[in-house]
């Protein structure tokens, strides 16, 4: 499998539309190439097409996901992932693969990398960062959702704002005390888009609170 015939497969199927190939045509495609070697994904993702670039994200998604896939190419694809993380910069590409791909291959071990990209100049690394933590929710760790979110609570860049609060959001479903306490040290200054969807899920007595204290 080569990034050549993902690419001429691709062009196949977008003539059965009159628009935009549909994200699930994509996805679905991505699936039947996950066995192509990582280095071809790499060829696929430093293409100039959007749809091209989809793909090989999700090709990486679908590679961290299977439980087939090596130990090897798991952390084939994740450097895949970070080495290139220049040609990942839209929220849905990030969104699509860093839970497994990112997530998934650091939960046992190491994270510095989530804390530099959280640090990062470029907001979708910092979006990579608290996104990642996901796999981590899933597995009831949320120490590390909490720590990043604290580094971007005051993020300028709006799709990063949206993914600190839905990622807190998440982890407060395993723990309202920490969600709480995340809430009490940042809120006033939290972006108002941030807070709304960190609170969402809350009580509306407490919504309601958090939604007056971020007045101030």
């Amino acid at each position: 499998m080569t990034a050549r015939e993902f690419i001429d497969t691709l062009e196949v199927i977008s003539g059965e539309y009159s628009g935009a190939i549909p994200k699930r045509e994509i996805f679905s495609l991505a699936k039947e190439f996950q066995q192509m070697p990582v280095t071809e994904v790499v060829t696929l993702l430093r293409e100039g097409n959007d749809d091209h670039r989809l793909g090989a994200v999700s090709i990486l998604d679908w590679k961290a996901r299977d439980k087939k896939t090596s130990a090897e190419e798991k952390e084939e694809g994740y450097r895949a992932y970070i080495n290139n993380h220049q040609w990942i910069d839209d929220w849905g590409m990030v969104d699509r693969a860093a839970p497994y791909v990112v997530g998934g291959y650091l939960f046992d071990k190491d994270k510095t990398v989530l804390y530099d990209l959280a640090r990062s100049p470029h907001p979708m690394e910092r979006r990579t960062a608290i996104v990642s933590t996901y796999y981590f929710i899933r597995k009831n760790k949320i120490d590390d959702t909490f720590k990043i979110a604290e580094i971007l609570a005051n993020d300028p860049d709006e799709y990063v704002q949206k993914a600190v609060g839905s990622w807190v959001r998440e982890a407060g479903k395993r723990d309202e005390n920490k969600l709480k306490d995340f809430l009490n040290k940042f809120t006033p200054g939290l972006p108002r888009i941030t807070l709304r969807y960190a609170i969402e899920k809350l009580d509306p007595e407490t919504r309601k609170h958090y939604l007056e204290l971020g007045k101030l």
